[in-house]
């Protein structure tokens, strides 16, 4: 008898620390079903190093993802849809840019913030916009501009 109870508490234990992962595992990649988000729009002339899923960060602070990036058959620039998490108001004269977190890290989507007492509101398009800056083209300019 007592080699089925050590079985049992052992499956319990086991089981216990599977769910226990699970939740961890949640709060690390940040989901919460519940949270209510809106989308904006913008239009970029490079998304080098941004893709779907890429952070959107306000002063440092993750406050939303890209969700979606398409290229505009017709001006050849690339048509992005940022969420941002719900209560965060963003200025209607705020820029969106995208920037690198260092020179071996990788790119995100960058809110700078406006001055302006109007927000901006679910599908509304953020007009000012800069898009990534290729580290590769920057150093040609500044060889070539060393050689001259």
């Amino acid at each position: 008898m007592s080699e089925n109870t050590t079985e049992v508490l052992t499956g319990a234990a086991v089981l216990a620390a599977a769910v226990a992962f699970v939740v961890y595992a949640g709060q690390v990649a940040e989901y919460s079903g519940a949270s209510a988000n809106y989308p904006l729009e913008a239009s970029f002339r490079s998304l080098e190093g941004v893709g779907v899923g890429t952070d959107v960060r306000l002063a440092g602070v993750r406050v939303g993802q890209v969700t979606d990036v398409i290229l505009n058959p017709e001006t050849y620039r690339a048509d992005t849809t940022v969420s941002v998490v719900q209560g965060i108001e963003i200025p209607d004269d705020s820029a969106i840019v995208i920037s690198s977190e260092g020179l071996l890290g990788g790119n995100f989507v960058e809110i700078v913030p406006g001055g302006s007492p109007f927000f901006y509101e679910s599908g509304d398009t953020i007009a000012d916009t800069q898009g990534a800056v290729s580290l590769i083209s920057l150093l040609l300019k500044f060889v070539s501009g060393q050689s001259e």
